[in-house]
């Protein structure tokens, strides 16, 4: 009876050391997020309290053309209208390059010499400022081959940022799939693109579609390759491929070192369709991505 109740009380002991560092882990878990979060929060609540003053129709339809940067009124149209095209743009490149890029890697490479040289140089443009992309595209596409600014231009520098990124989170969401539904489809004599199709893609599609939008996001707010590449225009350009094109953050940039209180409650504006343009996109990929996941089909 003795060793029983000593053994009941060093369990208890030991159940009670394990509780006070679960609730330890917890505190401190629950702290790092609120440490996390308040600075989202912030900017969150800085932009919108600050945007909210010019958020409206006009600004939503109507242009800067024909304003100066201390005039009312004015609004963001060309801009919007620019960034929509230009990151349409560089989807329709990057994510099919970039899934097939991931797809080559993780099913056919096999370690090969190419697919490391491949994984190499992927790594390295994962590193590369995106102000040299653009400066790349400006010897390249615009003084080299004697193009002129437009929002393809910007696609082009605005690609080589997105690129990586979709590789990188395609190719880790392919490594997820479960070996035993390649292999089953294989005995049953399903040819490997068949399986990539059918199989591997469908089942790794909401893991792609959340990376597609990261990178997405992250190119959506880049400023300095669209500086050198698209210029700067107040007037409504809907043609991507010819002449200057206005887009968000650009917009931003040039209202913003007015210092005139118009031309920032502008750029406050514009900062806030920025942010409430990735979110939309955000919802709408993961709305495709639930969709499509193999149980809903």
């Amino acid at each position: 009876m003795t060793s029983l109740s000593t053994k009941s009380s060093s369990l208890s002991s030991v159940s009670a050391g394990r509780k006070a560092k679960d609730r330890a882990a917890k505190v401190f878990v629950y702290a790092a997020f609120a440490l996390a979060i308040i600075p989202l929060v912030s900017v969150l609540w800085t932009v919108i309290s600050n945007g909210a003053k010019r958020f409206d129709g006009v600004f939503l339809t109507h242009s800067m053309n024909g304003l100066a940067s201390k005039d009312a009124g004015g609004g963001a149209y060309h801009a919007i209208i620019g960034t929509l095209e230009q990151v349409g743009l560089t989807a329709l490149i990057s994510v099919p390059l970039g899934v097939l890029t991931a797809i080559y890697l993780v099913e056919y490479a096999r370690g090969g010499r190419l697919g490391r040289t491949i994984s190499f140089f992927v790594d390295v443009m994962t590193g590369i400022p995106s102000i040299v992309s653009g400066l790349f595209v400006l010897a390249f596409w615009l003084l080299a081959l004697g193009m002129d600014f437009s929002g393809f231009a910007g696609a082009l520098s605005l690609t080589i940022l997105m690129l990586p990124t979709v590789v990188r989170a395609t190719e880790e969401m392919l490594k997820l799939v479960p070996g035993d539904l390649k292999e089953a489809a294989y005995a049953l004599g399903v040819p490997r693109w068949r399986t990539i199709m059918f199989v591997v893609l469908p089942t790794a599609l909401p893991g792609i579609v959340s990376g597609v939008m990261l990178a997405v996001a992250r190119v959506m707010g880049e400023t300095a390759p669209l500086l050198l590449t698209i210029f700067i225009t107040k007037a409504i350009n809907t043609d991507p491929f010819s002449g200057a094109q206005g887009s968000l953050p650009t917009f931003i940039w040039d209202q913003s070192t007015d210092p005139n209180a118009n031309a920032v409650d502008r750029a406050w504006a514009g900062a806030l369709v920025l942010i409430l343009l990735i979110m939309l996109l955000n919802l709408a990929a993961r709305l495709v991505a639930w969709l499509r996941r193999p149980s809903a089909r």
